[in-house]
């Protein structure tokens, strides 16, 4: 087994989001040469103030995602979509696809399939008190797998904290700092067909403010 580096982005500047789709309403800024995010509508709006930033590009079945995290201010929580498409095998920007707002009931009861993991984890008190990291499978509201997260609380984060998300096959891995949090075998048949390739993309819970920098794909090549 090979991992080719196919997708290297240092998200450290407005043209580094080129292509970048944005649903919903966010603020991003660069003010430590990283992307930050927050959110541009008020948090009593509730979920019409949440929002995923989507990577244009289309990645295959097998890969590794890299991503360094900074988590700035809480509560709030954050999800990275993978292997996102229409449920009938659509490109996940083609336009007969219902439109998607941010509200999150579009994107796991929607007309898309993904996974998605949500790894820090702070908006609802119990969540604030017991820190989990999550792997969701949809179509459907799946929780496939999930496992301690050991990101600390804004207060004592230091970061950059370096996760990595592996779909390769049926298994899916889910590390932070390289120690693994949570492991999947997908029979394809639980919840749901197996997944393919598809797209990526963050998602963030208002009020938190998150940097992201240093987005790496890599492809996994059995041979």
């Amino acid at each position: 087994m090979t991992k080719e580096l196919i997708y290297d982005n240092p998200l450290n500047c407005e043209r580094a989001l080129e292509g970048f789709v944005l649903e919903g309403s966010a603020v991003m800024t660069f003010p430590q040469g990283r992307l930050r995010l927050e959110n541009r509508l008020d948090p009593s709006l509730k979920q019409k103030a949440n929002y995923v930033l989507w990577c244009p590009q289309e990645f295959p079945s097998d890969i590794a995602v890299e991503w360094d995290f900074w988590p700035v201010r809480q509560p709030g929580l954050a999800i990275l979509f993978f292997a996102a498409r229409g449920k009938n095998g659509e490109d996940l920007f083609d336009p007969s696809l219902q439109p998607r707002t941010g509200e999150y009931p579009l994107y796991h009861h929607g007309d898309i399939n993904a996974f998605h993991i949500s790894y820090f984890r702070r908006k609802e008190p119990d969540e604030r008190a017991f820190h989990t990291c999550n792997l969701r499978k949809s179509y459907g509201f799946y929780m496939a797998a999930q496992g301690g997260d050991p990101i600390p609380d804004v207060g004592e984060a230091v970061g950059p904290y370096h996760l990595e998300v592996i779909k390769r096959g049926t298994e899916v891995g889910f590390s932070v700092n390289g120690l693994e949090v949570l492991h999947y075998h997908d029979d394809g048949e639980t919840f749901g067909p197996l997944l393919g390739g598809g797209k990526i993309g963050f998602r963030q819970l208002a009020p938190m403010i998150g940097e992201y920098a240093n987005l790496k794909v890599f492809w996994i090549n059995e041979k």
